[in-house]
């Protein structure tokens, strides 16, 4: 972004997504390694209106989608604990249903580093379901090499080794939602300290505006606070970074849209992810509201201690 940049045209209106998407059964399979969150995205999913059925048998696929359109999609959970389980066995099915004209079919593969998955095994006291007699690392290699083929064949992957319950919920409903039309958009800012965010889709860099960090007055305060924000705004280079990003923004989201991205992370970061990041996310989100998107705001590390693990195998 340079300080000559210009403000965006307003947006043209946004056509929302077409009827025959609507008539298909959305079917989602959800897999992944054991500890990353599997029950609760199937939770999340059955809050949001599927039909959620864990561990079904793979020799049942094809019968719980077949029959008599369901006016609800469906959630299906089938993992290394599964009967009949194995990763070839699964892309064939997923194969088969993609073929179905009425399905409309996705893969979900929940990732994890194995330090927290390590973490969540020990804190929950249960055992890897592929190392019952062994430690729990052996268990968590095996089944990340075994599920490979899934991982790289998979329509979404989530990272959830630094996600809250409640983001992961974000994340599910920004993807699947079958109640909104058109895309949504989360907005999110960051510290680098604390690394850059697995899930971003978009990430820019603000660090190089003025720290409020410096002055006295300010540092106890956030970019959520308007001292701040007219302290930020001041700067000569802030308003070209900030036309620069909508202007950016403005033909992209549209582009992103058609070609069916249905959930956008934008990731603002800088040093702290308290002043800059935070203000800067702030006014983005307001901006795309203004525009018509659905957005979610949320600043990752501007409160670190209400930050909340998912634990469940």
């Amino acid at each position: 972004m340079t300080d000559h940049a210009t403000a965006a045209p307003p947006a043209a209106p946004r056509e929302a997504a077409g009827p025959a998407a609507g008539r298909r059964l959305r079917v989602l399979l959800v897999t992944g390694l054991s500890g990353a969150g599997h029950s609760t995205a199937l939770n999340v999913l059955e809050d949001l209106g599927y039909e959620a059925v864990d561990n079904l048998p793979l020799a049942l696929l094809g019968g719980l989608t077949g029959g008599e359109a369901s006016a609800r999609p469906i959630a299906i959970g089938v993992d290394t604990r599964t009967r009949d389980f194995s990763p070839e066995g699964l892309m064939e099915r997923l194969e088969r249903l993609r073929a179905e004209p009425e399905l409309d079919v996705r893969l979900i593969f929940l990732d994890c580093d194995d330090e927290v998955l390590r973490r969540r095994y020990t804190e929950t006291r249960r055992r890897h379901p592929l190392a019952l007699d062994r430690p729990v690392a052996d268990g968590i290699a095996q089944e990340r090499a075994l599920l490979a083929p899934l991982r790289a064949g998979a329509d979404l992957t989530i990272d959830t080794s630094e996600l809250a319950i409640g983001d992961l919920k974000h994340l599910l409903q920004g993807h699947f939602a079958f109640d909104r039309a058109g895309a949504a958009i989360a907005v999110l800012s960051f510290s680098y300290r604390q690394g850059l965010p697995r899930e971003a889709d978009l990430v820019f860099d603000a660090r190089f505006l003025r720290n409020p960090h410096y002055e006295p007055t300010l540092r106890p305060l956030s970019g959520r606070d308007r001292a701040v924000g007219a302290y930020l705004e001041s700067d000569p280079s802030f308003d070209g970074f900030f036309n620069g990003l909508t202007g950016l923004l403005a033909p992209l989201l549209p582009r992103y849209e058609r070609e069916g991205k249905s959930y956008l992370t934008l990731a603002i970061g800088c040093t702290g992810g308290r002043h800059r990041s935070v203000h800067v996310a702030e006014k983005l989100a307001a901006w795309l509201r203004q525009q018509g998107y659905a957005v979610g705001l949320r600043h990752r590390d501007l409160g670190q201690d209400a930050l909340a693990e998912l634990v469940d195998p």
